[in-house]
């Protein structure tokens, strides 16, 4: 593959929902040019690709020298020049540094820390259970990733918002068109003005929320994030609008997408879902190859504040690098056979979740939910195999399985 093109498969949508393609591109640029100059004029403006995971954790470990303002990920020209001129509506932790990010930070990290979600650890399990009960009443058939792995994150992060259950589907129309916006099926639409009528509605939506909980403080996650003061004083409202958004879209869209991935992977390799079977003890191993293997996440951007050498090539001040993870999660320097999927992986030193200052804030809570899941799922799943063609999402940032039909016997 020509080393130019496959720089420019970054920026297309659909090569993410074709893993052979996206994988052979990526394992030319680690091979070749694992620091490439992407140039992708007009449609999106030029970036670094960083693709080995050596380079990634370094620009990662280091977020004073690369950081995430004005460019945080890959979003079109367009767009760009429109956040230029209109300024940015959502700024949650994927947008911001410090020392704004770590004071928002610290206003939830307290819920996601293991002390805290051990307290809901038996309300995922029920929940889990709920899920996979839902599976065996669908009669042995269903579209996995629309009929269950969706639903059950999503009840996780909501209830531990405090949202009532009656606006759920409201919140995943509204995440999916976010996160789907370059996808034909999911999309509200993909113009600036299109896309900020997504985050208009979200903002609608819990502006709403940040009064209520003002007015009646609960003992809930929303409480927490409106009744917040930084400096003695509230978040605005577009600060807490954005703190629920990033936690009420990523906190279930991600994992969902694990959940979804993670199976697919084990009905494609039944010799793994049969060791889990013979060996409970493997899920949590089990887990972090789905997340290793799914990479729900496909990017973030840093922007350089000196110049900088990396990977034998100079950046210079102001350029934008795209940390791609799904290349950094196959990289053959870092994982033994790495696109061969193996439940009992370990060391697994995937990237999934970021590191350092940004690492992902819901991790400890992603792994749990899946755990639960599968260790609800595994010992009951009889059998399964594909009913059809899993379907993929188009995407250059968030997304996974957006179909994935299958037969099975639960008991």
């Amino acid at each position: 593959m020509n080393i130019d093109d496959a720089g420019l498969t970054l920026a297309d949508p659909t090569a993410y929902a074709d893993d052979r393609r996206l994988h052979a591109a990526l394992s030319a640029l680690r091979r070749e040019d694992p620091v490439h100059r992407v140039d992708p004029l007009p449609a999106f403006n030029p970036f670094w690709a960083v693709t080995r995971h050596a380079d990634v954790l370094e620009v990662e470990r280091q977020h004073e020298t690369f950081i995430n303002e004005p460019r945080p990920i890959l979003v079109s020209a367009a767009q760009d020049r429109y956040t230029a001129e209109h300024g940015r509506m959502l700024r949650t932790l994927v947008h911001i540094d410090d020392p704004e990010h770590k004071a928002l930070r610290s206003v939830v990290a307290d819920w996601f820390r293991p002390r805290a979600l051990r307290k809901i650890e038996v309300d995922v399990r029920r929940l889990a259970k709920r899920s996979v009960d839902t599976m065996a009443e669908l009669g042995g058939e269903c579209d996995f990733a629309q009929e269950i792995a969706v639903d059950y994150p999503l009840y996780v992060i909501l209830s531990l918002l405090g949202l009532p259950e009656s606006d759920f589907p409201r919140i995943l129309q509204l995440t999916q068109e976010l996160f789907g916006s370059d996808d034909a099926e999911l999309r509200r639409g993909r113009s600036p003005e299109e896309l900020l009528q997504v985050l208009l509605d979200f903002f609608e939506y819990f502006n709403q929320i940040t009064a209520d909980r003002r007015a009646n403080p609960t003992d809930d996650l929303a409480s927490t994030i409106a009744n917040a003061r930084i400096d003695g004083e509230h978040l605005s409202d577009a600060d807490a609008a954005s703190q629920y958004v990033i936690i009420a879209t990523a906190g279930h869209d991600t994992t969902s997408s694990t959940i979804a991935g993670g199976l697919q992977a084990l009905v494609a390799h039944p010799g793994e879902l049969e060791r889990l079977r013979r060996d409970p003890g493997l899920i949590p191993s089990a887990v972090e190859e789905m997340i290793r293997w799914v990479t729900p996440v496909k990017e973030f951007m840093r922007t350089a504040t000196t110049d900088y050498e990396l990977g034998g090539k100079r950046i210079e001040a102001g350029e934008s690098l795209l940390l791609c993870y799904p290349s950094a999660n196959r990289d053959e320097a870092v994982f033994d056979d790495p696109f061969r999927f193996d439940v009992g992986r370990d060391p697994n030193r995937h990237l999934s979740f970021g590191f350092g200052a940004h690492v992902c804030l819901g991790a400890t809570l992603a792994r749990m939910e899946a755990r639960a899941f599968f260790a609800e799922l595994v010992p009951r799943l009889r059998w399964v195999e594909p009913e059809g063609e899993p379907e993929w999402s188009d995407t250059t940032f968030v997304g996974g399985l957006k179909h994935l039909p299958l037969r099975y016997r639960i008991t």
